[in-house]
């Protein structure tokens, strides 16, 4: 494996999609931030925040299915290494009116990245609270979704811009 004819790492010298070999790669922490929002109804959110939702606390839940959902990333997303995680932080935010903010922060010492496991932390979050209230409204809008930071890697460090903030 390694680096195809293209120059890139996840396709072979026949152009077929591979896994990284992270082999020689040296074990460094690592985190990354991804955040998403969910927009719907005032009175959505605020029986969200209430705790009044037939199916039940939407918070709590949802919580758990990002952290769930960080640690099967390899499960969902093809590519991506099986990691040991060793942190997973689900934090919501509303602002106020019609929008619930998310963010996951997610660790690990590892030979590559947590980006993806905190992307997908932040969709699972959205995809629960969407199940969980769409009996009370279905035109809920997800997203953007995007990471807003990354620690770690020969890469190094990344942090969203300011401006490219909401």
């Amino acid at each position: 494996m390694g680096t195809g004819a293209d120059g890139l790492t996840h396709f072979n010298e026949q152009g077929r999609a591979v896994m990284v070999d992270v082999s020689d790669k040296p074990v460094t922490a690592r985190t990354a931030v991804a955040e998403t929002s969910i927009r719907m109804a005032t009175e959505t959110l605020k029986r969200i925040l209430e705790g009044s939702v037939a199916k039940g606390d939407v918070l709590a839940v949802a919580q758990v299915a990002g952290i769930q959902a960080a640690k099967r990333t390899s499960d969902w997303i093809p590519m991506c290494h099986p990691l040991p995680l060793t942190g997973v932080n689900v934090r919501f935010a509303d602002n106020g009116s019609d929008t619930l903010h998310v963010t996951a922060e997610v660790k690990t010492t590892g030979k590559t990245g947590v980006e993806m496991e905190a992307l997908t932390a932040v969709s699972a979050v959205a995809l629960t609270v969407y199940d969980m209230c769409k009996a009370l409204q279905k035109d809920m809008v997800i997203g953007p979704t995007r990471l807003r930071s990354k620690t770690g890697g020969k890469n190094g460090d990344y942090e969203l811009s300011g401006e490219d903030r909401p």
